[in-house]
């Protein structure tokens, strides 16, 4: 049985629903998505200082291609992330 490892993804958002990019593919991988998305806050506080308008993390099969769009993105109580406005930057 072969078992998919996860990566996480830090993306960088633009506007509107343009698709996201790939800034970085973390080393670390894991057994299960529930452990990747575990860590992705953490992921984020170390490595979300990309220069975009909105900075995610996303857990991915490894060897994968991250694909987001900026209108896809949505905070943890459901609205969406208003693209001007990184969510990690005062």
């Amino acid at each position: 049985m072969v078992t998919a490892l996860y990566v996480i993804a830090i993306l960088g958002c633009g506007e509107g629903n343009a698709p996201c990019e790939a800034v970085r593919m973390l080393e670390p991988t894991y057994q299960s998505q529930a452990a990747c998305t575990a860590a992705t806050e953490s992921a984020l506080t170390r490595f979300g200082d990309a220069d975009y308008p909105v900075v995610v993390a996303q857990c991915v099969v490894q060897g994968s291609t991250p694909t987001l769009n900026a209108a896809d993105v949505m905070l943890a109580d459901g609205g969406s992330v208003e693209a001007t406005v990184s969510p990690l930057r005062p």
